[in-house]
């Protein structure tokens, strides 16, 4: 039973891989497979004929076809009589036959490919979408991003190899069908050749499969220093750390491509191992079936198609295993972060939220990572189109206080209620698509400045005109303007065309452009000079009353028009109240406000 599974492990795990997502597909492939070997199969055994017509014969010895006499039995009963011609034809009909179904069987796997591929793209960034945003925070990004492109290739690649191997182990077992059905002895010989060429090949598979799991395991720490390289670019280039950095990505890719190297040398020995063994097992076939077993010459020759079709079948099947090992690091990655992605799939309730009626509210909230507490017995709400401002040294727990109410964090403990609703009822996505949510650190697409204010809305004269009028909120219409390429302007990657303030307004334009309920800006007007922050302040200020916004602020002259101001220290709640409150009942943000001068 041990046996069972452990042949089950190392050979069907990955079959159930590719079941999960091809279903009664991969039964379709098998049978297409089978059909051409047994058609070459079928092909092959017309040779019999063939070698008794050897000479002045002319007529076919059913006996002399052994166990294959049922084809010349079958072709006699529908009167066909075999001659030179006919037996030709029917060889030519099988052959034509299989060239015809290995078309339709290589094409049908193309498909197959593709449909797996897409299907596995999807799901995985459907899973990714539904991460809990706890677990993403604390994931390696280089990994996800590796995972979702550079070993999506490699998993094709697998997948190709492991059908390639699926089909050559079918035609090595109709071949091998054939060949008992021929003479039991030259299976017995096939089955000891094969045995005796898998030691070499175990070998190679098991420094194949090594040398690609560390492949992996490179290419995902590459994946995410080059993340770093291009994000931290203009930083690296300034500080003159640019080489430096760069030393750690040669020193990985070093190491990727020293395991691509092994993995291709071991490719070179199995290449270059096949025909040497071939030759050598066939020679020993043919000395033991004439000397030793007194085989007759057309039983040889015979023996002989039937032994090299299975033993290049073999030989192929290990070629392509051996790819599939290659690529079975990327495999049980693959596997790792789907099943990583699950277990971090975000719970969503079925209650539909449209719009925000009466209040946010918190009670007895506690929030932890790990052992840290981060939120503790956070208790208070926030009325609609209400403008809350959260201050506090930093690590208070600001930011992700704003992180739980945008839904990114379920609670550990307490429960969070909109319009009275439980949030875990809530369909959170639709709760969130009600937000804008501008954080220290501006999202930027590497697109033109429409398609980041807009996220692609169509240019019409409707969606033009309100894009315009957004720009004039967050005060850069007027820089918008003087582009020579205006609203089509290309940001480049993460807005490096911009400055930090520009950025800064152009994420504070998209927000305003959505049709939301709530504003959050965390840190949001830190990166502007005072001029623009002014300027946008204002317009902030006009927006009082018609959203519900909620404000993480160091400066405080920002918050001074706030209807309330909450002040955390450490996770907790001290104060609220409106900022002259605060100054009079809470010294540590009196002593804020001196240290700011205001």
């Amino acid at each position: 039973m041990s046996i069972i599974k452990t042949l089950i492990k190392r050979y069907f795990t990955s079959f159930t891989y590719f079941y999960r997502y091809l279903r009664y597909k991969i039964f379709i492939a098998v049978g297409q497979s089978i059909l051409v070997s047994v058609l070459d199969g079928f092909g092959i055994a017309m040779f019999l004929p063939l070698l008794q017509m050897v000479g002045d014969s002319t007529v076919v010895d059913p006996e002399g076809m052994g166990n294959l006499r049922f084809l010349v039995d079958g072709l006699q009963q529908l009167g066909i009589r075999l001659t030179l011609a006919s037996v030709l034809l029917f060889m030519l009909i099988f052959f034509v036959l299989k060239g015809i179904f290995t078309f339709i069987s290589g094409a049908y796997q193309v498909v197959l490919k593709q449909f797996f591929i897409r299907q596995l793209r999807l799901n995985m960034l459907n899973a990714l979408n539904r991460m809990k945003f706890k677990t993403f925070v604390t994931s390696d990004a280089g990994r996800i991003q590796n995972t979702m492109s550079g070993e999506v290739d490699r998993v094709a690649q697998g997948f190709s190899h492991y059908f390639q191997a699926l089909q050559q182990g079918i035609m090595v077992a109709v071949y091998m069908g054939f060949a008992f059905f021929v003479d039991a002895q030259f299976a017995v010989l096939v089955s000891i050749g094969g045995a005796l060429s898998n030691f070499l090949y175990r070998t190679l598979y098991k420094h194949t499969k090594g040398a690609s799991r560390k492949l992996t395991f490179d290419s995902n720490i590459y994946q995410g220093q080059i993340i770093q390289h291009v994000a931290n670019f203009k930083y690296l280039r300034a500080t003159g750390l640019a080489e430096y950095f760069g030393d750690r990505l040669k020193s990985t890719i070093t190491k990727i491509e020293a395991s691509r190297r092994k993995i291709g040398m071991l490719f070179s020995v199995l290449k270059a191992a096949r025909e040497p063994l071939l030759i050598t097992v066939v020679a020993a076939v043919i000395l033991v079936q004439v000397n030793l077993l007194t085989g007759t010459l057309g039983g040889v020759l015979i023996s002989l198609l039937f032994f090299y079709r299975a033993l290049a079948a073999l030989t192929t099947l290990q070629n392509s295993w051996n790819g599939f090992l290659a690529v079975s690091g990327s495999m049980d990655n693959m596997k790792d972060f789907q099943e990583e992605l699950k277990k971090a799939k975000s719970r969503i309730g079925k209650i539909q939220f449209n719009q925000l009626q009466e209040k946010l509210k918190l009670e007895k909230a506690f929030f932890a990572y790990e052992d840290s507490i981060i939120l503790s017995d956070i208790n208070f709400e926030i009325s609609k189109n209400e403008t809350i401002a959260f201050v506090g040294e930093s690590g208070g727990g600001k930011t992700t206080l704003m992180n739980i109410l945008a839904g990114l964090m379920p609670l550990d403990k307490g429960s969070y209620f909109i319009d009275a609703m439980d949030a875990k009822d809530l369909n959170i996505v639709t709760f969130q698509k009600r937000i804008g949510y501008i954080t220290q650190e501006p999202v930027i697409f590497n697109d033109t400045i429409y398609n980041n204010v807009t996220l692609w809305a169509e240019k019409k004269e409707r969606n033009i005109q309100r894009f315009y009028e957004v720009l004039k909120m967050a005060s850069i219409a007027d820089f918008v303007e003087i582009l020579s390429d205006k609203e089509e302007t290309e940001l480049g990657n993460n807005g490096i065309n911009l400055s930090g303030g520009q950025k800064q307004r152009i994420s504070i334009a998209r927000e305003l452009y959505k049709d939301i309920d709530i504003l959050i800006m965390d840190e949001a007007t830190s990166a502007l000079d005072s001029e623009t922050e002014k300027l946008i302040q204002e317009n902030i200020e006009a927006l009082k009353g018609k959203y519900t916004i909620l404000i993480v602020a160091h400066r405080l002259s920002t918050i001074k028009n706030a209807d309330k101001i909450v002040f955390m220290n450490k996770g907790r709640i001290e104060a609220i109240g409106t900022y002259q409150d605060l100054l009079s009942m809470q010294s540590s943000f009196k002593r804020m406000v001196e240290l700011q001068e205001l």
